[in-house]
């Protein structure tokens, strides 16, 4: 298996490097971001490890332009920053996991596994899901509301992607943590409001039927008012 590993620091580059040979895996180097995009665009890897602060471009803009090149291949986000607001940051800018230093090489090691696997193992596109006149693709990850674009970030697609699956049915807070954002959150953190929030300025603002329910105490629901 062959990765692009993006790491300014040369130490945790070199611990990253042997580890990974040793265990196998393939591994190219670069120590900033605009090599790191230029070797991912020329190669393609079966996962990248991206620092979140490298210099020449941002882990944070080389993985969205990455994913503008390739929406399939794993990105796994490793960085000092740990705050949730940064782990949001990461995700939303295409990142599938998120793993912060100082960390167990053991641990990366099972996150890198159970990523790839996730890619061999995923379906193929599944068929447009609608409610009202609301479509959503996930093949071509693309959303109309009444025959007009709308144009979400990759955290809001998943997250309407799993409400429209889970439609008429009411969605926990937990349920939404988990299979939307697939990170063990603080069940204080206020995430999935904000996003909800988000979405709903997307999807149901100048619409008079509105598609995202809240039930206090229980979650969240979509739904054709009508």
């Amino acid at each position: 298996m062959k990765i692009l590993l993006v790491e300014d620091e040369p130490s945790v580059a070199a611990f990253l490097h042997q580890g990974l040979s040793e265990q196998g895996y393939a591994v190219d180097l670069a120590a900033d971001g605009l090599l790191g995009l230029r070797r991912a665009q020329a190669t393609r890897y079966d996962c990248l490890i991206l620092d979140q602060l490298l210099p020449g471009l941002s882990g944070l803009e080389l993985c969205r332009q990455v994913r503008a090149h390739d929406a399939g291949v794993p990105i796994l986000m490793l960085t000092a920053l740990g705050e949730t607001d940064d782990k949001i940051r990461g995700l939303d800018a295409g990142a599938d996991d998120y793993l912060v230093k100082p960390f167990a090489f053991e641990e990366l090691l099972a996150r890198l596994r159970a990523l790839v696997r996730r890619r061999t193992e995923a379906p193929a596109p599944a068929a447009p899901l609608h409610l009202a006149d609301l479509t959503l693709d996930p093949g071509a990850k693309r959303v109309t509301r009444a025959g007009q674009a709308v144009q979400l970030t990759a955290r809001e697609f998943a997250l309407l992607e799993y409400l429209l699956r889970h439609q008429n049915r009411v969605v926990s807070r937990a349920d939404l943590l988990e299979h939307v954002w697939d990170l063990s959150f603080d069940t204080g953190s206020n995430v999935v409001d904000v996003y909800i929030n988000f979405l709903r300025k997307k999807i149901d603002k100048g619409f008079d039927t509105k598609l995202i329910h809240t039930l206090v105490g229980m979650g969240y629901m979509m739904k054709s008012e009508d």
